[in-house]
């Protein structure tokens, strides 16, 4: 049974199932953090800088939690690409990853608000994109999914006939790494164990 409560700072349903998945039940406290505000000239200090806010901003509401935050993205061609903000983006987004090879950074940052002290990092896994056709992409973007998500894409969902394969874990793919959730945790001295519900 968890000693302690654990806090994920996201409303992203798949980052929510993942931590359910694997034996937590974290509330959901959404940060309110300004996306646009973030710049870095590079993508992984980028993610892991919005990862770092957004744990912070819930971390100040909170006594004894252990806080995750998360953010994802997606770089192509030297490309980042967030979430699409239209479908029109995110068709043009497939027509121009199909049959490409990018990669999926997700920036973690643990913070345990009882002492404050935090851990963060950022997962890569590569992602190698079929070649759905345009009435593919099309139906595909019809069903909202991909407006989503970073890179207008999910392992989870229906794009996944469209991924050819990974190399990495699935799970920062998906959203949150469980591995290196572990390694963060563990930074902060505590067992992933001990958070099990």
């Amino acid at each position: 049974m968890s000693t302690r409560p654990l806090v994920l700072a996201s409303a992203s349903p798949a980052r929510l199932r993942l931590l359910r998945d694997a034996g937590f039940d974290p509330q959901v406290v959404v940060s309110g953090v300004d996306e646009s505000l973030v710049t870095s000239d590079e993508p992984a200090d980028l993610v892991e800088q919005l990862a770092v806010q957004k744990a912070q901003a819930v971390a100040a509401g909170q006594a004894d939690a252990l806080v995750i935050g998360c953010d994802s993205m997606l770089v192509l061609g030297g490309e980042v690409l967030g979430k699409p903000a239209t479908a029109e983006v995110a068709v043009a987004r497939w027509r121009a990853m199909r049959g490409r090879e990018g990669t999926l950074l997700t920036g973690h940052c643990v913070i345990d608000a009882a002492t404050g002290d935090q851990a963060s990092a950022v997962g890569a896994t590569v992602v190698r994109f079929g070649t759905p056709d345009d009435e593919e992409i099309a139906a595909y973007v019809a069903t909202g999914e991909p407006l989503h998500v970073a890179g207008a894409f999910t392992l989870d969902g229906r794009s996944a006939p469209f991924v050819a394969g990974i190399d990495g874990d699935p799970g920062n793919v998906i959203g949150l790494s469980l591995p290196l959730l572990r390694e963060l945790l563990t930074k902060l001295g505590v067992r992933v164990s001990d958070l099990w519900s």
